[in-house]
């Protein structure tokens, strides 16, 4: 939701901000007047392509900041600028930080739909009515959707596996000498796992056994030997003793030299312990010392590791296999596969069979709100094609696409072939009410979407937009009274000076209100047409 958009030297505005509603805010404005600057700055924020030219003509540069509000997201909002430089340089920050467009279009651009009728919809994209479809289903469709999506992964993977054990299969007699020369190399030496690393661990102490059992002896007999440190340190502890007699303190003091003679018998015994464990045998220590020149070999040839030599190993020895039994190993890959597809044509025809039960109530409940604005019979359709498997993609085996029927005599087209705007808009409005919440959009801005409307057509076009309201944010630029006195926050835009002309946007209330929707409903501002717009907002329900 945008909490608040500020514009700086956008094309006519020198400087304009508006705090949308959480419901419905309209823009109004005579023709000419610069709305169309506010529109662009909308799509600064959306990540759409920046234009140099729309800097405000004797600006360096244009401005675009916009505050949002994300379900999930910081509670502080999320702070969005975009700066275009005349010279066509541009800069985006979110949050104060530098980012990168696309990363704008993602986050918070991603939050916003723009539905003008000249720009290039979601809804006129084929791909997107797939997943109209499934948002509106729900849960049901989205766990057909991974079930099928895990399948193809599955299926994906037993290709490729197939296709690597052909290969195998293919290349082995060729690759066949240099393998069974690498198993016989590395079975010749018969590397366990982990036996390498023991060796590191425990050849260094058998190399140097008889000078480390050298060391702990002679330091052993240092401390417990006759006049070592042990028989030292007993005749202090005496002395001290005795001194005590008379100075109380060398009785603490001969307490911490006795506490360090018994840690220094401790340490004796170990070192004993030590000595007599210690085991010198030369012909062990050779054998150690050959078989880790055995193994270094190895990992000279196939290392660095030892884990790279067992995983040589492993190819070698399956390539082997593959040489010897290759027909049945690509048998065992094509069963594989097999049953991966057949698995995935279960799940395909399973979320096919979901969204086909759903998209006769999905074009349903659509047709029945555009015979609420008033397009008579006119009816929205969801066909299905199912595709080769070739063309099976993420999004299902299945091409979904809206048609639409002009009036019930005629025939069905595709809705991206509609010619009219108008109904275009109108389609696209129906669509965004049935979803509700399930579009994946926070904040609507719609532009031109009444145009050619008047009439009943009208007042259903603002009852639509009102009931669109209570689920998104929703800005409408528009020239009927009849939607804009049932907004909550009401802009108008207007152009003021001739020779440099200057677009300002302020939010009108009260007598001023009454103002404008006076002139949208008749071009002026009689007592009469004043009065028709006090009735008319005095009667109306704002959305909130």
């Amino acid at each position: 939701m945008i909490d608040e958009l500020h514009v700086q030297d956008v094309a006519l505005i020198r400087e304009a901000s508006i705090i949308p509603a959480r419901g419905l805010t309209v823009l109004t404005g005579e023709t000419g007047t610069g709305k169309s600057a506010l529109l662009s700055s909308v799509k600064l924020l959306m990540g759409e392509r920046a234009d140099a030219s729309a800097v405000r003509e004797g600006a360096d540069a244009l401005c675009v900041e916009g505050r949002f509000f994300e379900p999930g997201g910081d509670p502080d909002g999320t702070v969005v600028r975009r700066r275009v430089e005349a010279a066509g340089r541009g800069r985006v920050e979110v949050d104060g930080h530098m980012a990168s467009v696309r990363e704008l279009a993602e986050g918070p651009g991603a939050t916003i739909d723009l539905c003008g009728q000249h720009e290039h919809q979601r809804l006129l994209q084929g791909s997107t009515h797939v997943q109209m479809l499934d948002a509106w289903v729900g849960d049901a469709a989205q766990e057909a959707l991974k079930a099928y999506r895990n399948a193809l992964d599955a299926a994906r993977d037993a290709q490729s596996e197939l296709e690597r054990k052909v290969e195998m299969s293919r290349s082995a007699g060729e690759r066949l000498e240099e393998a069974e020369f690498v198993l016989r190399r590395i079975d010749e030496v018969g590397p366990a796992e982990g036996e390498y690393e023991e060796l590191e661990q425990t050849l260094p102490k058998a190399e140097h056994a008889e000078s480390l059992m050298r060391s702990a002896t002679e330091a052993r007999e240092a401390m417990s030997g006759d006049g070592g440190a042990e028989d030292v340190l007993s005749s202090v502890v005496s002395d001290l003793r005795g001194a005590a007699r008379n100075d109380e303190r060398l009785g603490a003091l001969a307490d911490r030299v006795e506490s360090s003679l018994i840690d220094l018998e401790d340490v004796s015994a170990e070192l004993r312990d030590y000595a007599e464990a210690m085991d010198f045998d030369g012909d062990r220590l050779a054998q150690m010392q050959e078989r880790m020149g055995e193994l270094q070999g190895l990992l000279r040839s196939y290392g660095p590791r030892m884990q790279d030599v067992l995983e040589r190993r492993a190819k070698a020895a399956e390539l082997m296999s593959a040489a010897h039994d290759g027909d049945a190993v690509v048998r065992a890959a094509q069963e594989a596969l097999d049953a991966a597809e057949a698995e995935l044509r279960a799940r395909a025809d399973e979320l096919d069979a979901v969204r086909r039960e759903a998209a006769p109530k999905l074009a349903a409940a659509i047709t029945d709100q555009m015979a609420f604005l008033q397009m008579g019979s006119a009816s929205l359709e969801l066909g299905f094609e199912r595709l080769d498997r070739a063309q099976w993609t993420s999004a299902g085996p299945s091409r979904v696409e809206m048609t639409y029927r002009p009036a019930a005599g005629l025939s069905a087209r595709p809705l991206r072939r509609i010619a009219s705007g108008g109904e275009v808009s109108r389609v696209m409005l129906a669509c965004k009410v049935v979803l509700g919440d399930a579009d994946g959009t926070d904040t609507l801005v719609f532009d031109e979407v009444d145009a050619g409307v008047g009439g009943a057509t009208a007042v259903a076009l603002a009852q639509v937009l009102a009931r669109l309201a209570q689920t998104h944010q929703v800005i409408v630029v528009t020239h009927l009274a009849q939607v804009a006195v049932v907004a909550q926050k009401h802009y108008l835009v207007s152009k003021r000076g001739d020779e440099v002309p200057e677009t300002t946007i302020e939010e009108i209330g009260g007598e001023e209100r009454v103002a404008e929707i006076a002139r949208m409903l008749s071009g002026d501002q009689t007592q009469a047409s004043l009065d028709h717009a006090r009735e008319m907002l005095s009667g109306a329900s704002p959305t909130s």
